[in-house]
């Protein structure tokens, strides 16, 4: 590829508003998924099927996981903005020092607006597919994964918020 052909199509793409981008790589057909068990702050065992009927971003991530503590400020923001009927974001924990770690990491960086959720750790990466922390899971009110990201994101961004708009709209 010849130098000026490559610099114009970064500037292009540099050039694409930012809520035009889509952050997460959608999939081409929503996957189907599976579900470990989930244990709520409430300690009550759920699975992925009991939010069925609401768009999740679902995350990955523990306390220990520096990219994963940067990021659950902006998570947290998207769940104070975007929250309720038709969207949540569900915010797994793998730690293995159960929910007084957890709660203690919400307590120490001010986080109001999410839930406390757990896994195995094991068995939560190995049903989820991950590869590396924190993964960041859409799934459509069916239950299905839509897209997936590895890696941290600024999720209150503009690009995030429009991606999962879109995808609360199409159900």
């Amino acid at each position: 590829m010849k130098r000026r052909g490559f610099l114009g199509g970064a500037l292009a793409l540099g050039a694409t508003p930012a809520a035009a981008r889509t952050l997460m790589a959608e999939h081409p057909k929503p996957l189907p998924m599976l579900s470990p068990s989930i244990t709520d702050g409430a300690g009550r065992s759920l699975t992925l099927a009991d939010f069925r009927g609401r768009t999740l971003l679902l995350n990955i991530w523990a306390t220990w996981c520096a990219p994963c503590r940067h990021e659950m400020p902006t998570l947290d923001r998207l769940q104070a903005r975007l929250g309720g009927a038709e969207f949540h974001v569900l915010a797994l924990s793998i730690d293995k020092g159960g929910f007084d770690a957890v709660r203690a990491f919400y307590a120490e960086i001010g986080i109001t607006h999410l839930d406390l959720y757990l896994a195995d750790q094991l068995r939560g990466m190995m049903a989820f597919g991950v590869v590396g922390l924190p993964t960041t899971l859409l799934v459509n009110p069916q239950g299905r994964e839509v897209a997936r990201k590895v890696g941290p994101a600024a999720w209150d961004s503009p690009a995030a918020i429009s991606q999962i708009q879109r995808v609360i709209t199409e159900g």
